[in-house]
């Protein structure tokens, strides 16, 4: 059984552009600090080989900082890495992949490459511009020997568009054990297709509200025709988006009560929705802020209406809270009709 460590999609020196330059310089370094994460996780979990799957970088270019941080960190990882430059970082003559001396642990492919080992054989290629039209499987040829085979590639699965399309009838018929991929930023799989499986381990860390949740790597523990993987989250800061229903309640008592109990790692868009008085956006800003790393909060409630109103309508409304109006009061008959409205007049109940 081989152990693997499976990452992608690093983006290191993202730019940051929605924060402070302060702020995203801080941002920036604790992406680096990702990399001392892998490393370590290589070493706990003694993995055979670590692969990374292309975008590393956000550039073909980076900062002198993040490039020593870089060859510092898989200089320290006990066995070999295997990285393949992705439309982001893709490898040129003037890219830091051609430019920056290596350690001997550390294989970059450029072309499509095959590297032999006594436990398995492994493919690997690079994005050699930001686009990519062909599919990065092309020209891999698996042959019947018995060992454990695997590649290393930066693409898509399923569109037939600019960044390595891949189809599962490429993977399926492609005879790998299993196809560590990069470029989307969500985990995926471990998925099958024919007797190949594929993942995809996601970015290790969130830089957006399209990057939601936990992230990481994946640990992968691999042998002929049996695969399994897991995420392993790395990520310092996460980024979540919580809807609050303020209904019948006090806006900042409700935050408080939907929010995580480790929350200063958290960037959160918090949205209130239901019904109720204005909340008073930036008294709750301050009072919040510094149980978060990063808060923002979006005002989607509504001014409190009369529930009774249309119980005389001559319609399947009126006669609805007609029959509720009759029950006997309680907390549970409000409830009761803002669900109804809701269910009878498509949501404008909640």
């Amino acid at each position: 059984m081989l152990k693997i460590i499976h990452g992608a999609d690093f983006h290191l020196d993202s730019p940051f552009a929605g924060l402070s330059p302060e702020g995203a310089a801080r941002r920036r370094g604790e992406q680096r600090d990702l990399l001392e994460a892998l490393a370590r996780l290589a070493r706990e979990k003694e993995a055979d080989l670590v692969l990374l799957a292309g975008d590393l970088l956000d550039s073909e270019r980076c900062y002198r900082e993040t490039a020593q941080a870089l060859r510092a960190a898989l200089a320290s990882i006990p066995c070999p890495v295997f990285i393949s430059p992705g439309n982001h970082d893709f490898y040129s003559s003037r890219s830091v992949w051609a430019t920056l001396d290596w350690p001997e642990n550390v294989h970059i492919f450029t072309s499509l490459e095959r590297v032999e080992a006594p436990e398995y054989t492994l493919w690997g290629r690079a994005f050699t511009d930001p686009h990519q039209d062909t599919c990065p499987l092309e020209g891999l040829e698996v042959p019947d020997d018995g060992k454990l085979h695997l590649a290393c590639l930066h693409g898509e699965v399923d569109p037939a568009g600019h960044y390595g399309p891949i189809s599962r009838t490429d993977i399926a018929a492609s005879g790998l054990d299993y196809l560590a991929l990069g470029h989307i930023h969500q985990t995926i799989g471990p998925q099958r297709e024919g007797n190949t499986f594929w993942a995809y381990p996601g970015c290790p860390e969130g830089r957006g509200f399209d990057e939601l949740g936990e992230k990481g790597v994946l640990y992968v523990e691999a042998e002929p025709g049996h695969v399994t993987a897991r995420l392993v989250p790395l990520a310092r800061r996460r980024y979540e988006i919580l809807s609050v229903d303020i209904t019948g309640t006090e806006p900042l008592s409700a935050i408080r009560a939907a929010a995580p109990e480790q929350s200063e790692n958290l960037i959160c868009r918090v949205i209130l929705t239901g019904e109720g008085e204005k909340p008073d956006l930036a008294a709750l800003e301050r009072a919040l802020s510094p149980a978060f790393f990063g808060l923002t909060l979006v005002d989607h409630t509504r001014l409190p209406r009369d529930l009774w109103g249309r119980r005389e309508e001559d319609s399947l409304t009126g006669l609805f809270l007609g029959e509720l109006w009759e029950q006997p009061e309680g907390p549970l008959k409000e409830l009761a009709a803002r669900y109804g409205l809701a269910a009878l007049e498509g949501g404008e109940g909640l």
